[in-house]
């Protein structure tokens, strides 16, 4: 008669806590204990884990005693049951004094099944090597949990993008070189934006080291009241013992920086030494010389521009059969937009002021409409004004894509003050902002005025000074609205050559220019503020524009963050992806990336092949 086959795993005899209940013995050392311990630990994390204290007990000359049947595997199969009792009951005994001769090879390793928050190692015995986590695996598993310390290298250029930075580390430390003290101090003179900067940090320094203490001890940098920061400030106060760094000229201040930074990852053994750096070179040559190096990330919105939040999004074509359920509809008879409440699970992903649309399909009209409320996995969603149409026209512009269409539904709804535009060269940013600004101040005297100001970065030299007055200043930048005013202008056909000068006349008489340097103070109240080339701003330029606005008044940001012109300003840094990121969700703020190009057939062309 043959044998029933025997069970594939061990673990399937007893359950992994009858067994660890019988595998206590009665009375142990305390060192025994604790080493069993240890091993027995993993029985609880599966089958898989409980055959590994087992072949160990079955490898040993130690006499095994009978183990007593127990109710739960009674409920396996006969045939099972017959072959645990002659086979498997001596695998399945504590064994007293378990302990490895030293001249018997090592076993080959076990699959262990480790549980989120414990080491794996837990079903190696504690007689392992010695690894750089710790000499016990008590010590390793502490040292594990434990997050290293981190010890933030500034670089002069940091310092000078965000005078705040030094309370932007949370826990962690920063370290200040002697060197990056003296390029602060070379740049504090003048009235540019790094300047201004410089001197900020310098005052930060000043309140901080006040009545500081012992320098070397480093200073709490929550001594000014920072909630974010709970790390020290330490200053370089040896300027002994750092070795210049082979091979790189010792009067360049970076290079002696680089220095600071490896005399620190040899004396710090206790933190991580890591430079953070604006310098794209400098971080390379840290990464040559082994140094760890690292760019400023705290201003940084996103890392890839492809993730920046569009204001668009498109419906999938079962949309209504999995939201239709419940769904409530009614029509405003004053401006004939249509709403909808829809419940489903599409809806908790949503922002307000989403645009979202449904592509045509089997001969039913396109489905346009901006996300107004929500409420849980509840929205509500209401139709837009088609200004595609030649009677809902704009000064005279219609839109000529999707895209152009919901941008004029955000210019033109004065419960939204603030409207951010992305797009490529020729998808008519400025076009669609001027003609609804020109619209709403000129026709519906909703705004005083039309206010426009741009980052006045040159992509080439700069030219130098400029004679005139501030508007004259300021009018060679100022020749993309002068191209769309003349657009704009020759949409009235009907006027005649004298009243195309007598709308240009009261256009120029509602139409200011100013420039961003003489911002700040100010208040705008009941203006229509446009502000081009966006992307060359900072975040911080961007706040304090956005700011200016007082009662009434709505700003319109317009900018691509492909053509960026600013030094050390990335696509992930710029200001305009700053406010796209921060105001997205707010129930009086829209956002549209533009995507078709609509200048000429030569411009899209041209953007296609070159």
């Amino acid at each position: 008669m043959p044998l029933p086959t025997p069970p594939s795993k061990l673990g399937n005899l007893l359950p992994p806590d009858e067994y660890k209940a019988k595998a206590q013995p009665a009375a142990k050392s305390a060192r025994k204990q604790a080493h069993e311990g240890e091993q027995l630990e993993t029985a609880d994390y599966g089958r898989t884990s409980v055959a590994t204290p087992m072949t160990h007990a079955a490898n040993t000359a130690t006499t095994l005693r009978p183990v007593p049947a127990s109710p739960a595997p009674a409920a396996a199969p006969a045939p099972a049951r017959g072959r645990r009792s002659k086979q498997t009951a001596a695998l399945l005994q504590t064994v007293p004094a378990a302990r490895p001769e030293p001249s018997q090879p090592a076993e080959p390793a076990h699959p262990v099944v480790a549980r989120a928050g414990k080491e794996a190692e837990a079903a190696v015995p504690a007689a392992t090597t010695p690894t750089t986590r710790g000499t016990t695996k008590s010590r390793g598993r502490k040292t594990g949990e434990i997050e290293i310390r981190k010890l933030f290298v500034l670089d002069t250029n940091v310092l000078m993008h965000d005078p705040t930075c030094l309370f932007r580390f949370e826990e962690h430390d920063v370290y200040l070189p002697m060197m990056t003290l003296e390029e602060l101090d070379n740049h504090k003179k003048g009235m540019s934006e790094v300047a201004r900067n410089a001197r900020q940090v310098s005052r930060t320094l000043d309140a901080l080291v006040a009545n500081a203490g012992e320098m070397s001890e480093g200073i709490s940098l929550a001594r000014l009241g920072s909630r974010e920061a709970s790390g020290r400030l330490y200053f370089q106060t040896r300027l002994t013992h750092i070795e210049p760094v082979e091979g790189l000229p010792q009067g360049k201040a970076d290079n002696q920086i680089l220095g600071v930074v490896r005399a620190l990852q040899r004396d710090r053994a206790d933190h991580q030494v890591v430079l953070v750096s604006k310098d794209i070179n400098m971080r390379i040559k840290a990464h040559a010389l082994g140094l760890p190096a690292e760019d400023y990330f705290n201003d940084q919105v996103l890392e890839d521009k492809d993730l920046l939040f569009s204001g668009i999004r498109a419906l999938p074509q079962d949309f209504w059969t999995k939201h239709a359920k419940g769904m409530e509809s009614w029509q405003d008879t004053k401006t004939g937009t249509t709403y909808y409440r829809v419940t489903g699970p599409l809806c908790a992903s949503m922002l307000v002021n989403e645009f979202v649309y449904l592509e045509p399909q089997n001969g039913e009209p396109a489905f346009h409409a901006l996300v107004r409320e929500l409420n849980g996995k509840t929205a509500l969603l209401q139709t837009l004004r088609d200004y595609g149409h030649h009677k809902n026209n704009v000064w005279g512009i219609t839109a000529r894509n999707r895209e152009q269409n919901f941008a004029l539904n955000l210019l033109m709804n004065p419960e939204i003050d603030f409207v951010t535009l992305l797009g490529q060269a020729g998808t008519g940013k400025t076009l669609v902002a001027l003609a609804a600004g020109l619209a709403q101040v000129l026709d519906d005297k909703r705004y005083n005025e039309i206010i426009v100001t741009r980052a006045t970065v040159p992509v080439g030299e700069d030219i130098g000074f400029l004679p005139g007055t501030e508007e004259e200043k300021m009018q060679p930048w100022m020749g993309a609205f002068d191209d769309n005013l003349e657009v704009l202008q020759k949409t009235d056909d009907a006027a005649g050559e004298w009243g195309r000068a007598a709308t240009q006349e009261l256009i120029r008489s509602r139409l200011k220019i100013k420039s961003m340097n003489f911002m700040r103070g100010r208040t705008f109240v009941d203006k229509y503020l446009i502000i081009d080339e966006a992307q060359n701003l900072t975040p911080k330029q961007m706040k304090t524009l956005v700011t200016r606005a007082g009662p009434g008044t709505k700003i319109i940001c317009l900018g691509n963050i492909a053509q960026i012109d600013t030094p050390y300003l990335t696509e992930g840094s710029s200001g305009l992806t700053y406010v796209v990121d921060r105001f997205k969700g707010w129930a009086h703020s829209g956002h549209v990336t533009l995507a078709r190009g609509e200048r000429s057939r030569l411009a899209d062309y041209a953007s296609e092949i070159l």
